[in-house]
């Protein structure tokens, strides 16, 4: 007999197996453990003297790690002389930081850990992520074309544009004509 309600008036009791109830519960445990989402830590290494575009397609790849639910650890590895310009690791880092706020949130800031090594840590912002579409989702345009103006050659419409040339529509015509 196994007590289910003792703070109710009459207390209510029930009759039960209970290492068949103590199964059961381990099973239920087992089952939301193995649906719940384990969540991993990515690392992504760079160097201060790491280019622009070199750090933009880690970037885009931390992006990637973030969408899929994963946290970003950042480490800055420092060589010889480097340790000597730790500002350009801190500028390069918070660089990283602003570029990813939209889908992450910054959980360990950066700072120097075990020697050498300057360390951040981005976990995905719940509320950032199901605002934004996905990278994937969106329509792909490419930047710099929307940044320049297009030249005048190329807003004219081609019957408009003069040319010796003969244009297509008559061509065909002139060759039906004389053969």
């Amino acid at each position: 007999m196994v007590e289910v309600s003792g703070s109710s008036t009459p207390p209510v009791c029930r009759i039960m197996d209970y290492g068949k109830w103590k199964y059961q519960q381990k099973k239920k445990e087992q089952k939301a453990r193995s649906h719940s989402k384990q969540s991993e830590q990515k690392e992504v290494r760079l160097r201060p003297k790491t280019d622009v575009h070199d750090l933009d397609i880690k970037i885009d790849r931390a992006r990637h790690f973030i969408e899929d639910g994963h946290k970003v650890q950042f480490t800055m590895q420092f060589r010889g002389r480097e340790m000597a310009h730790r500002e350009l690791g801190f500028k390069s880092l918070k660089l990283i930081s602003d570029k990813l706020a939209d889908v992450s949130k910054l959980e360990t800031p950066p700072r120097m850990a075990a020697g050498r090594r300057m360390t951040m840590v981005l976990a995905p912002d719940r509320a950032g992520s199901s605002k934004q579409p996905k990278k994937a989702d969106a329509p792909k345009s490419d930047a710099s074309t929307q940044d320049r103006p297009t030249p005048p050659a190329a807003a004219k419409p081609a019957a408009e544009s003069p040319s010796n040339e003969p244009s297509k529509e008559t061509a065909p015509s002139a060759t039906s004509s004389v053969g």
